[in-house]
C-alpha cells in the first residue's frame, strides 16, 4: 500500500511513525503545522496510517492525542545509525520529527572540518571522471603539488579521506582532506586510473573480531556491544580500510592477543586474513609474519 502512496503521503505518514516511535505520542495538530496541510487532509492521514497499522496508535478523547500501543511495530524503517546522527545534530530529511522538539542525543566535538570548496572541487571532479591538481601537506615530505584522480570520499572514523590514484606515485593512496589546502579540476582520468582498477578498494576481506582473551572480565558485556553471534563478529570491509577500523576499535592484531591495556577489548582471531593487505602500519601489534 505504501508503493502506491504519494511522495508527500509517505513523508506524512513517516512523520506519524516516527513521532509514534521516538515520542510516544503525537497530537493531530502537531501533522497539519509541520506539512502546513488542513484539518481534513490531517484527519486523512491519520486514518490512513491506521488503516496500515491499525495496532500502532490509540487516540486518547480527554487528551486529545494519539498514543503508542505495547504492540507497535514500526511502518517504516528508521535506521539506528542515521537517525541517531540526525537527532545529534538537529538534521531533518523530513520524514521525522527533528526540529520539532530537542532530543537528548549529542554527537562528539569534531576537531577537524574539512574545507567545503576543496570538497566540492573533488566531488566534482569524481562525477566528471577528471584528475584534480592539489596542494597538499603530508607529516612525511611536508607541502607538494601532486595530481590525483579521486574516486571516493571516505569517513575512516576520526578524520576524512578522498581515495584516489596518484600520478606522482602512480598508485592508489589516500588523502586527508584537512591537508588539502588548494584543488584544481585539470584532465580526464585514463582507463588504468578510475575505481576499477583500484583492487585494494573492491576486494573485500572477513575480519573476525572476538572479545580479548586477556583484558577484558566480563566477555558478555564486549558480546552485547557489538552484537556478537557466538561470541564472534564477523564483518567484511574494504581492504583499503581494514587498518582504519582495526585502529579505530583498538582491536589487538597481534598472533598471541598480548597487547595489554583496557583499550584493548577486541582481537582479531583470524589475522592471517590481511595477507597481501596495505595501510596496515596503523592496525594495532600487527606485524607480517
Amino acid at each position: 500500500m505504501l508503493e502506491k502512496l504519494s511522495y508527500a503521503q509517505r513523508q506524512r505518514l513517516a512523520y506519524i511513525d516516527f513521532c509514534l516511535l521516538f515520542k510516544g505520542e503525537i497530537y493531530r495538530n502537531d501533522l497539519i503545522k509541520r506539512f502546513e496541510v488542513g484539518l481534513s487532509a490531517g484527519s486523512r492521514d491519520f486514518n490512513l496510517y491506521k488503516e496500515v497499522a491499525p495496532q500502532n496508535l490509540v487516540y486518547d478523547h480527554q487528551l486529545k492525542r494519539y498514543f503508542q500501543t505495547d504492540s507497535f511495530e514500526p511502518v517504516f524503517e528508521h535506521d539506528p545509525k542515521r537517525t541517531l546522527v540526525k537527532l545529534a545534530n538537529d538534521i531533518s530529511d523530513g520524514f521525522d520529527a527533528i526540529g520539532d522538539v530537542q532530543f537528548p542525543v549529542e554527537a562528539p566535538t569534531s576537531l577537524n572540518v574539512p574545507d567545503i570548496f576543496v570538497i566540492a572541487r573533488l566531488v566534482q571532479a569524481m562525477l566528471k571522471q577528471q584528475a584534480v591538481m592539489i596542494r597538499y601537506t603530508s607529516l612525511s615530505s611536508g607541502e607538494s603539488r601532486r595530481e590525483v584522480v579521486p574516486h571516493t570520499i571516505v569517513d575512516n572514523g576520526q578524520r576524512w579521506h578522498v581515495r584516489g590514484y596518484d600520478r606522482k606515485t602512480e598508485s592508489f593512496r589516500d588523502f586527508v582532506l584537512t591537508r588539502i589546502s588548494e584543488a584544481e579540476i585539470t584532465d580526464n582520468a585514463g582507463v588504468e586510473e578510475g575505481s576499477e582498477s583500484d583492487h585494494e578498494w573492491h576486494r573485500k576481506i572477513p575480519l573476525q573480531l572476538v572479545t580479548h582473551p586477556h583484558n577484558v572480565t566480563h566477555s558478555k558485556a564486549i558480546e552485547m556491544d557489538y552484537g556478537m553471534t557466538d561470541g564472534v563478529l564477523t564483518i567484511d570491509v574494504r581492504a583499503a580500510m581494514a587498518g582504519y577500523l582495526l585502529r579505530r576499535w583498538n582491536v589487538d592484531c597481534t598472533e598471541d592477543a598480548s597487547l595489554n591495556g583496557p583499550e584493548y577489548q577486541l582481537w582479531l582471531r583470524n589475522r592471517t586474513s590481511l595477507m597481501n593487505t596495505s595501510n596496515l602500519a596503523i592496525a594495532p601489534g600487527y606485524k607480517v609474519t
